[in-house]
């Protein structure tokens, strides 16, 4: 049951989803146990895309004038790359726009990832994806790209930003059908954009890449674990 009387709810979000279905379910769920009553005030420390799952900071009430600072905080990711295509998102939900078959072994892949991972703690430069929420000329990337989709244009001024890696480990490698799939844990700062980071792994290891799978674990000291889990749906 969520405690109501907290300032802070975490929230593990489920596959498939929005941020703001996430929270107008729970407006909805607070109104079927207050008696039809309208929620407190309700936001969010930072969105996750409808294909990512794991934890989310809620403020409730008075609690959503501390998203600020919360906004801020590190971040911990685990992330599947698939290696042998880019997509038009940065992620399965886009067209594929380049592929090639991964024929390298399991233990080959891991040594040249392992290897490419020892350069990318840091402050990387890198594009940030086309479908991101980034504002150029005062409108969102991703409302750019999806009108680019219906005209045939092509996005264009995609930004660049600093990113900064605190840490990153290789935690597996799988084959097959073509393609290999990497399974990475991130530690980064705040605006670090994780589909950014798998194009660039693709790039350093010579292989178009795109984000597979994405599940947010940590927010700061904020752990998935304790997290009220949503079920699947809308």
């Amino acid at each position: 049951m969520i405690d109501w009387e907290q300032e802070l709810l975490l929230i593990d979000k489920p596959h498939g989803v929005t941020s703001f279905d996430v929270i107008r379910r729970l407006r909805r769920m607070y109104s079927d146990t207050h008696g039809g009553a309208k929620a407190p005030k309700l936001g969010h420390a930072g969105t996750l895309d409808p294909l990512a799952t794991g934890l989310m900071l809620l403020g409730v009430g008075k609690g959503t004038k501390k998203l600020g600072e919360l906004i801020k905080l590190d971040k911990e990711y685990i992330a599947e790359v698939r290696l042998g295509e880019t997509r038009t998102t940065g992620d399965l939900e886009g067209e594929i726009v380049e592929e090639c078959e991964v024929s390298e072994d399991v233990a080959t892949l891991e040594e040249k990832i392992r290897a490419s991972l020892q350069t990318f703690t840091g402050v990387q430069t890198l594009p940030v994806s086309a479908y991101s929420a980034i504002k150029v000329d005062g409108v969102p990337m991703y409302k750019r790209a999806r009108k680019a989709e219906i005209t045939g244009d092509t996005v264009i001024n995609i930004p660049m930003r600093d990113m900064t890696v605190h840490a990153v480990e290789l935690q597996g490698v799988t084959t097959g059908g073509g393609r290999a799939v990497a399974t990475l844990r991130f530690n980064v700062a705040s605006g670090t954009y994780i589909r950014s980071l798998a194009e660039e792994l693709g790039r350093r290891l010579g292989y178009p890449a795109t984000l597979q799978n994405l599940r947010r674990t940590q927010v700061g000291e904020y752990k998935v674990e304790d997290a009220y889990t949503l079920s699947a749906g809308k």
